[in-house]
């Protein structure tokens, strides 16, 4: 009979029989207590950039074919224009599927090295203002939420910034927040100067303001995307660290190009728009990503 994990009826008696063998079960316990917190560790979500590249190889493909078809159906007939005419159709379609692929598997290789390997800040152009609508199409078409392409966007995004290792001063690093994650009951207006906050610590406001004063940064709470957009052309920062949801992450990564934005979603433990909450730790490494060497 099985008494427990490991654990048959003939130990329960050698444990009473011969008490030495209580180490024997401390050992066991403690294994199997090891076991099953590797378990928990190892249970961490796929990073979601993943799926943003298999969408841009999935999108390259596509293209590709469709390239062929524009290739092939009108060069019959552009050779009764011209002779030389199927030659520069064919060089230009080369030219564009060169560039293409190329500049896939450059974003890539950038993802895969973790470093700035070549025009980094250019592919996050691209991948901001060319790439991502096709990446939302493509996901309707494969069955990938909006909100999942939307999170590998950003992910993504945010490897791009460090990979490039742009570096700026304390004073021109703006950390921009969402009104959402001020208390709801609370009847303090920090719109306007986030320092009203008197620091109850009902919310988070009263850390991330503790962590701008420490590394002597800019913070500010924006309501929405035209209040940021004011904000951003008020401050002028060089660097940008933004917690906010998907929807206004994304639009607003592509909005400030090229200035660059480290995002953050928020966490939403009472819905959207409502009490929401920003990872302390996660914000702290995306200021110290962006400031100075020289500076803690």
């Amino acid at each position: 009979m099985k008494i427990g994990a490991g654990m048959t009826e003939n130990h329960l008696f050698r444990l009473f029989t011969r008490p030495e063998e209580f180490g024997e079960l401390n050992s066991l316990l403690r294994t199997t207590n090891s076991s099953l917190r590797t378990k928990e560790v190892n249970l961490e979500p796929t990073p979601k950039k993943r799926i943003f590249i298999g969408l841009l190889v999935l999108t390259c493909l596509i293209l590709s074919f469709f390239t062929f078809l524009l290739w092939y159906v009108p060069l019959v007939g552009l050779k009764n224009i011209h002779s030389s005419l199927p030659f520069l159709y064919s060089l230009i379609l080369a030219i564009f599927v060169f560039f293409m692929f190329s500049g896939g598997l450059l974003l890539i290789f950038t993802v895969l090295r973790g470093k700035d390997i070549l025009f980094s800040q250019r592919l996050r152009g691209i991948v901001a203002k060319i790439l991502f609508p096709f990446m939302i199409l493509m996901g309707k078409i494969v069955g990938v939420s909006k909100e999942k392409v939307q999170q590998s966007f950003i992910e993504l995004n945010n490897h791009l910034v460090r990979s490039n290792h742009h570096r700026t001063r304390p004073g021109r690093l703006l950390l921009l927040l969402p009104h959402c994650i001020q208390d709801f009951d609370c009847q303090i207006k920090i719109t306007g100067n986030i320092k009203n906050c008197e620091g109850c610590g009902k919310c988070e406001i009263k850390d991330l303001i503790e962590l701008a004063d420490q590394y002597q940064v800019k913070i500010a709470v924006a309501t929405g995307g035209t209040l940021a957009r004011r904000i951003i052309v008020e401050n002028r920062p060089e660097a940008i660290v933004a917690v906010a949801c998907e929807l206004d992450l994304t639009s607003g990564i592509q909005d400030t190009y090229p200035i660059p934005v480290i995002g953050i979603l928020n966490e939403r433990p009472f819905g959207p728009c409502i009490n929401t909450k920003a990872d302390i730790q996660k914000v702290k490494k995306a200021l110290v990503d962006f400031l100075e060497p020289s500076l803690p």
